[in-house]
């Protein structure tokens, strides 16, 4: 039975996956890859709330069905936290869910970079896989950064202690910092990690995204070299949109 749900969240290309990977060499936490909690959560509360046999009948049955989600899904889970990731529980309307559903007051974990490294990262990835097209990444709502990062500035201006920033810079340079301050945001007891051996236990399918590794992780943490030179207008783009966000009081 989960004791206590933490939401792992923020932008992409953010260091989620290595953090996973150093969490779960802790035996009281469980942290996999890309969770669809969250999106099972939300479809059934909307499946509920517009539902016309049940607003006919008067049935209200809305958290019986919902809260029992996370349990389901974690069923083969016996660690008593789990750590869910998902880039979409920044989002205001499942903000609302962990407060809703959740025994324990809500704590996310929010992961934070500079945009124009976030994109240079993901072309890399794109062009290294033979996409195409490397077009409209930044276009209004669309995945994977537009809609996360509407979430982040959502979080960053709505934070009443709920919402934990760690900057990509700060988790890889300073990693037991990064792991003291989640820690304490969260209330765990402290745990020594080995940086030196980090396995990632809970492999995605990247072949599912058509992006072969994008969710590798290496045994020591240490930082890709991204050689690709994105147009001007691309970087200055990347500029506004963080300081749209806030980005640099986050740091």
């Amino acid at each position: 039975m989960i004791k206590q749900f933490v939401a792992l969240s923020g932008l992409p290309r953010t260091g989620s996956t290595l953090l996973s990977a150093i969490l779960s060499q802790n035996p009281e936490i469980h942290s996999e890859g890309n969770s669809a909690v969250c999106q099972f959560m939300w479809d059934m509360q909307q499946s509920v709330v517009n539902s016309e046999q049940l607003k006919a009948t008067n049935k209200d049955i809305l958290d019986a069905l919902v809260k029992p989600i996370p349990h389901i899904y974690y069923s083969d889970v016996t660690k008593p936290i789990v750590v869910d990731k998902c880039r979409s529980w920044t989002l205001a309307a499942n903000v609302e869910i962990l407060n809703r559903y959740f025994n324990n007051p809500p704590k996310v974990i929010v992961l934070v970079r500079p945009m124009v490294e976030i994109v240079a990262s993901f072309l890399a990835l794109r062009k290294a896989n033979g996409w195409s097209d490397m077009e409209m990444i930044l276009e209004d709502g669309s995945e994977p950064i537009m809609r996360s990062l509407a979430g982040v500035e959502w979080a960053r201006k709505n934070n009443n202690g709920e919402f934990l920033f760690v900057t990509y810079d700060e988790l890889v340079d300073n990693t037991q910092v990064s792991l003291d301050r989640i820690y304490n945001h969260c209330g765990w007891e402290p745990f020594v990690h080995d940086l030196n051996n980090i396995i990632n236990h809970h492999k995605e399918n990247d072949a599912v995204y058509g992006l072969i590794g994008q969710h590798d992780v290496r045994p020591q943490i240490s930082r890709r070299t991204v050689s690709i030179d994105l147009p001007d207008e691309l970087i200055k783009e990347c500029n506004r949109l963080d300081e749209w966000s806030l980005y640099g009081s986050l740091c």
